[in-house]
């Protein structure tokens, strides 16, 4: 009885790895990752492949990793973080870090994530990469990952934190409270989701690794402008509606005085009726900023009902979690990947030795 109750209080971390097409570098990010950490008694890895058309997955099984699930097809970062993340969760994980399949983090520094997290009391911890002293880092990558910093710190009130960044730890409690809400990338939506919910966010200063390959999410500069944009502006007009909608209310009404000074200078000087227009103007700024104060309350109340809706979202996956008798492992429900698991065989197992061998991972 005793050796039960304590192997039910041993405290778990799994690393969560969201992959797609990272054969080249997952088995040194898998490698590097501390199986000791000072306060847990169990390190796991879990990676989830978004469909990978390469031997990623093959791969993470040889190199170590505890857990490999995929997609059958590419869904996005986004829905693979939050895949991870839940699947982490029904693995009964207590600690949650996240990092790269690039290898762009180092995976040694995963204990400084997670020491503020059983000693300081925070929630989610968030590792810095210091942008603006990344040598390595094209300008203009540099400058957007700056860019949507300020907006998020300053604008929208988040602790001035590396918020592209993906290397972060987390709590249980922080997890099951976390929202993604893009199908873009979740790094935004959740810091934002993690301040609506009162979580504790810490940085840690950390060093960062230039990556070889493209960016997946970069493509090209405009294309991932305007997502980038889009995402940061659908998230704050999300979390933040009265201030957005207010700001862009307070502009067009600022508009809108401008050619009724206008009018107004004209028609005391007797030439009114010429500059009718002015006043037509005036009239639709001022009528859509009135419309844009009201989406600003309309989305503002909306905002205490998705509250109210991600509380019972979060006492729901606490009583799924609670109910689950032996530790959830999605392969049991899932008949394909059961049965891939069931051959992978020793001959498999010799070919992707043979692959790791050629990309320098064995002697």
């Amino acid at each position: 009885m005793e050796k039960k109750k304590k192997i039910k209080n041993m405290t778990k971390l799994i690393v969560t790895i969201p992959v797609y097409n990272e054969e080249e570098n997952l088995a040194r990010v898998i490698k590097e990752v501390p199986r000791r950490i000072p306060g847990i008694d169990r390190v796991e890895v879990l990676v989830f492949d978004d469909g990978s058309t390469d031997q990623s997955r093959d791969i993470a099984k040889v190199a170590g990793a505890d857990y490999v699930f995929y997609h059958h097809h590419n869904k996005g970062l986004a829905i693979t973080f939050k895949d991870a993340l839940w699947t982490a969760l029904k693995l009964q994980a207590d600690f949650i870090v996240n990092t790269d399949g690039d290898n762009h983090y180092d995976q040694s520094r995963i204990p400084d994530l997670v020491k503020p997290l059983l000693t300081s009391g925070a929630d989610i911890t968030v590792g810095s990469r210091r942008v603006a002293e990344l040598e390595y880092m094209p300008f203009w990558n540099k400058y957007l990952n700056r860019l949507g910093s300020f907006i998020l710190t300053k604008w929208v009130g988040l602790p001035a934190l590396d918020v592209s960044s993906g290397f972060r730890g987390y709590t249980k409690e922080a997890a099951l409270r976390l929202g993604v809400y893009s199908l873009h990338t979740y790094v935004h939506t959740t810091l934002l989701s993690a301040q609506d919910s009162n979580l504790n966010i810490i940085e840690v200063p950390i060093k960062a690794r230039p990556v070889s390959r493209k960016s997946r999410l970069i493509k090209n500069i405009p294309s991932h402008l305007w997502k980038a944009g889009l995402n940061i502006v659908r998230n704050i007009a999300l979390f933040r509606p009265l201030r957005f909608f207010g700001f862009t209310a307070g502009v067009l009404f600022v508009l809108g005085i401008v050619p009724i000074i206008r009018f107004v200078f004209y028609f005391l000087a007797n030439e009114g009726n010429g500059h009718i227009q002015s006043l037509i103007l005036a009239g639709v700024l001022v009528i859509l900023s009135f419309n844009s104060l009201m989406l600003g309350l309309l989305g503002s109340s909306l905002g205490w009902s998705r509250k109210v809706n991600e509380e019972v979202l979060y006492f729901l996956k606490k009583r799924v979690l609670a109910r689950a008798e032996q530790p959830y492992h999605p392969q049991f429900n899932n008949t394909n990947q059961q049965k891939e698991n069931q051959a992978y065989s020793v001959l498999d197992q010799e070919k992707i030795k043979e692959r790791l061998k050629s990309l320098g991972y064995l002697d």
